[in-house]
């Protein structure tokens, strides 16, 4: 997912995007790089970190445009959390997402890490919002993604710890 336009030091991306990157590229072996100090700045982004898995048992691509977009579901291997990753290139775009790949009869907590209005990978990768709604199958999310942006969300069955 190259950019055109690239600014000057940091990654070209939004916070949201490196955070679906969490999902959307799969390894078993997860890393936070960047400093402890930038970690405990900002708790809300790095809980996502702390919380997602790292190995799937299931897949499902939602939506791609290869070196446009994407937008993948996996569920963790170890519990009946799922997880989406969407992530765009340069160029801002609405997705939709249908969540028929939940558990039918079944209610979820989606934690939502999404672009702010003012995200943009040029200069406010930072502008990230982090919101909470329930969810069933029966639902389609719209992901917004501004540029260089994307969307992270982990879905947890009602009745279950964090995990």
């Amino acid at each position: 997912f190259g950019m055109e336009t690239r600014s000057p030091g940091g990654v070209q991306t939004t916070w949201a995007k490196q955070l679906a990157l969490y999902v959307v590229i799969y390894s078993p072996i997860q890393m936070a790089a960047d400093l402890l100090v930038n970690y405990e700045a900002n708790p809300g982004p790095f809980q996502f970190i702390k919380d997602v898995p790292v190995d799937w048992a299931e897949t499902r691509v939602l939506a791609a445009e290869m070196g446009d977009y994407v937008a993948i579901a996996r569920k963790d291997r170890a519990s009946d959390v799922w997880a989406l990753g969407a992530i765009t290139d340069e160029h801002p775009r609405v997705l939709t997402a249908p969540l028929d790949f939940l558990d039918p009869g079944r209610r979820y907590r989606a934690e939502i890490y999404r672009d702010g209005p003012d995200a943009d990978y040029r200069g406010k990768r930072e502008d990230i919002v982090i919101e909470q709604r329930e969810v069933t199958s029966a639902d389609t999310l719209t992901l917004a993604l501004a540029p260089g942006g994307g969307q992270a969300i982990r879905f947890v069955p009602f009745g279950r710890g964090r995990r």
